[in-house]
């Protein structure tokens, strides 16, 4: 069984035990060191997890711990707007036919909202809906000064331009953060709505205190929405106006050996599994003391009992024995990729007041 650890409690337990350090005295030797490697370009107030070769188990971090937090940040958030006489957040979803993984999504979103004090509502069009309407319906709710946040759940029917829809949502506004100005503004290291699943990740890796300056980091998965965005959080100066990670990342894709793809995560000080293929990583890829962030949703059917159950990209099971930590799935990057998406809706709603 793997460790279990909250959040908050991995990055202490960690040092003291994760990483096969004998007493405080090598603890701070550790800590010294990583400081005067990196102090021109780190926060001493940060934590670190240092990632070294282990001889547990990994730390499982709990995305849905993590979202709890998160949760109680947006609210008191959302609680401070509205005491200040302002509008409440409010999120607008427009979903396009029946397909059922997408009705639940955005149920958790909406239902999510409501727990956190942000107003929704869902404006549902039938599969066969045309571009030109919808993309009329997103101009009205554009304009409407009620919605802070809009998003259209994905995927779209094959006879409509996604990259279109994306692009007409206002950019203040585009809350799941894919219109073009949002993606260009995110390369350029500017403050922007940055996709939710990205920002999870970055997030995750913030609260766990994980070290990402002059790390090495495989991504495994090229998407425009997810692993693109999460490598240029991960490369880009931490001293910039949307401060990033300063790690040395690489990114894989469907093109890349799978000989190759595991002289790469050998070599990784984090791997970052995003490619939507059930147990990519396994154990011979990873490097013991790896931080292993699991970003995969992937529907199997149990040999067992012949049910679909949900996994991710990682052979967890075997991954967990090397690494020093790794998120689960389900439970890890999904409970905060819908806290990041309100988190996004309530920024909405500040740049709203400055408008």
């Amino acid at each position: 069984m793997a460790a279990s650890a909250s959040p908050l409690r991995s990055s202490v337990r960690m040092c003291n035990g994760f990483n096969g350090f004998n007493g405080m005295a090598s603890q701070r030797r550790c800590c010294r060191g990583t400081l005067r490697a990196h102090r021109k370009c780190e926060p001493q107030s940060r934590r670190h997890v240092h990632l070294t070769a282990s001889r547990h188990a990994a730390a499982v971090l709990s995305g849905t711990e993590m979202a709890r937090q998160l949760h109680r940040e947006i609210q008191r958030d959302v609680e401070e707007l509205v005491a200040q006489g302002n509008m409440r957040p409010h999120l607008g979803v427009i979903l396009v036919g029946d397909d059922p993984a997408s009705r639940t999504y955005v149920k958790t979103k909406t239902r999510t909202a409501g727990i956190l004090g942000i107003s929704s509502d869902t404006v549902v069009r039938p599969g066969t809906v045309s571009q030109k309407e919808l993309l009329g319906l997103i101009d009205q709710m554009n304009r409407d000064w009620r919605v802070s946040g809009l998003l259209v759940q994905l995927p779209l029917p094959a006879h409509i331009n996604e990259r279109a829809v994306c692009n007409a949502i206002a950019p203040e506004k585009d809350v799941d953060g894919f219109h073009i100005v949002n993606i260009g503004k995110l390369c350029l290291d500017q403050r922007s709505m940055v996709p939710a699943t990205p920002a999870a990740v970055w997030e995750i890796i913030k609260r766990a205190g994980i070290e990402t300056a002059g790390r090495n980091v495989v991504v495994a998965g090229r998407s425009k929405n997810v692993g693109m965005p999460i490598a240029m959080l991960l490369h880009t100066d931490r001293n910039h106006e949307r401060p990033g990670g300063d790690a040395t990342v690489t990114i894989a894709h469907r093109c890349t050996p799978r000989e190759r793809l595991k002289e790469l995560t050998g070599l990784a000080d984090i791997v970052i599994a995003a490619a939507g293929i059930p147990g990519l990583i396994t154990a011979d890829m990873v490097k013991d003391g790896a931080a292993v962030i699991d970003v995969g949703i992937n529907r199997v059917r149990d040999p067992k009992t012949g049910k679909l159950r949900l996994i991710g990209d990682v052979d967890f099971d075997g991954v967990k024995e090397k690494a020093a930590i790794i998120t689960p799935v389900p439970g890890g990057v999904g409970p905060m990729t819908v806290a990041m998406l309100m988190k996004n809706t309530v920024t909405a709603a500040r740049n709203a007041l400055t408008h």
